[in-house]
Formats: C-alpha cells, structure tokens, sequence
C-alpha cells in the first residue's frame, strides 16, 4: 500500500497530519450552519470540533441549536473506540429527507463529555454546510463525516484504498 504524503500546510492553514491520535476535542466560536431543502437545520456559535490524525475535523453542534422538528430517530447506531456509542439521525424538511444525516453521542466517553447529546451532520448528505461564511465540503467515503475547507489539508483518510491508513 502507498503511504500517503502529508501536504505541506500555507500559512492559515493546518495539516490533517498534525492532529493527534487518540483524537481531542475543541471548541469552536466561528459559526456552523446546516441546510436542507432551503431551511436552516442547525446553526451556533457554540460548537465543537473533534481532530483526529488524518481526517478533516467533525463539527458538533449543541442540541439547543438544532431545529429538532425536522429530526427523526434512524435505526441502527456505530461505535467509536474513542467516542463510545453513536445514535444516528434523519432530516426531513417539508416531505424531503436525508437519511441517516447526523449522529450523537447519548453518553461519551469521559474525554468527549462536552459533546453529549450534541449533533454531527455529514456534509454529503444536507444541501450546505458552513463554517463561518466558508461553504465545505465533505470528506470522502460514507463513514467519517469530516468537513473540509480551505484551512486544512490532507490527505485526507475516508476515500477508496485509505482504510489501511
């Protein structure tokens, strides 16, 4: 298997590569937004970001930041060796629904306590999602959930030929 080659970070910027393993949580103040079918489903200022070597950050957002009308429960759920058990959310908006569109975790570990009950969305699977005025994009593959913008570079792990990495 090729190993993959860290790209050198621009000033502004951070390499995915830096990130630290087991993963750590940060707050965030800039503003993260989600939307589907042209309503805002989420959207604060009281984020976190969880970092993790090799993978774009995964953006949390506060339950009370979170338009729960448009949340339903979806079957099936995951774990995370650092996280624990992750619960899995729908989106619907005016009869349009994204499937599987977000996950929490209930009860975290104690490293990721801050997080409980908060929500991730992948950015793949809702209409936008923003950090800041920045529109991302999302991390390959159907697993991580990352978030990519212009302020971090990879490469980035989720992708075909990565799961080795």
């Amino acid at each position: 298997m090729l190993e993959p080659r860290r790209t050198p970070p621009a000033a502004g910027q951070e390499s995915v590569w830096d990130y630290p393993r087991p993963p750590c949580l940060e707050r965030v103040s800039e503003r993260l937004r989600v939307t589907l079918n042209g309503q805002t489903i989420a959207d604060t200022t009281a984020g976190y970001r969880v970092l993790e070597t090799s993978h774009p950050p995964v953006y949390y957002i506060p339950p009370a930041d979170v338009a729960r009308r448009y949340l339903l429960a979806a079957p099936g759920s995951s774990w995370c060796e650092f996280k624990g058990h992750a619960k899995y959310w729908s989106v619907d908006v005016d009869g349009r629904r994204a499937e599987n569109a977000a996950w929490s975790y209930p009860t975290p570990a104690p490293a990721f306590a801050d997080i409980a009950g908060y929500l991730a969305f992948y950015a793949s699977r809702v209409d936008q999602c923003y950090v800041g005025d920045e529109r991302v994009q999302p991390q390959q593959g159907d697993f991580y959930g990352g978030w990519i913008t212009s302020r971090v570079v990879g490469p980035f792990k989720g992708g075909a030929g990565t799961r080795g990495w």
